[in-house]
């Protein structure tokens, strides 16, 4: 056990930490992403903060290590009432959409509705809508649901999130 939580606490909630280390040590011996995983688990906010950190690193350098864990995503990571795990999923959802069934793009979907639905946290907001956006161009369906919530969006005072609004607008009636 390399004792990723003990490693991820501590220091400035913004900063990395060992992030970057504890990244690299899960890329080069895969098997120890469960023990990253289960940082998720964690009572300090910041270690779960960290750990979305990691998750979208771990993703992008290769997300063959994440694939097991899509269904662990979409339910137990969801669950999470955290902004940083929401805007996670969000960015992970977009990523990972080639390699989910069809089942689990459709509880993808549903969370990532629910959160542009009820959430406030600016990021959030944006990495959902993001996300949804690129999806609704191939999905009729999603696209006529997406539409009125980002014409809400777009009318948002914080300029991060209505100027997003505006460009996946205008991304759709491309």
């Amino acid at each position: 056990m390399k004792n990723f939580e003990e490693r991820l606490k501590g220091g400035h909630p913004n900063s990395l930490g060992n992030t970057i280390e504890v990244v690299d040590e899960v890329l080069a011996e895969n098997e120890l992403f469960n023990e990253l995983f289960n940082c998720y688990f964690s009572n300090d906010e910041v270690v779960r903060l960290r750990t979305s950190n990691a998750m979208k690193r771990i993703c992008k350098a290769k997300k063959s290590i994440l694939m097991p864990y899509i269904d662990r995503f979409l339910t137990d990571i969801a669950k999470i009432d955290q902004a940083s795990t929401q805007w996670t999923i969000a960015q992970l959802f977009g990523m990972l959409q080639k390699d989910m069934d069809d089942n689990q793009i459709k509880q993808a979907r549903r969370i990532m509705e629910n959160n542009l639905e009820n959430h406030n946290d600016w990021i959030v907001l944006n990495q959902t809508m993001d996300t949804l956006t690129n999806w609704a161009i191939k999905d009729a369906e999603l696209k006529d649901w997406l539409k009125p919530h980002l014409q809400r969006l777009r009318e948002d005072k914080r300029k991060s999130v209505s100027g997003s609004a505006k460009k996946m607008i205008e991304k759709l009636e491309k």
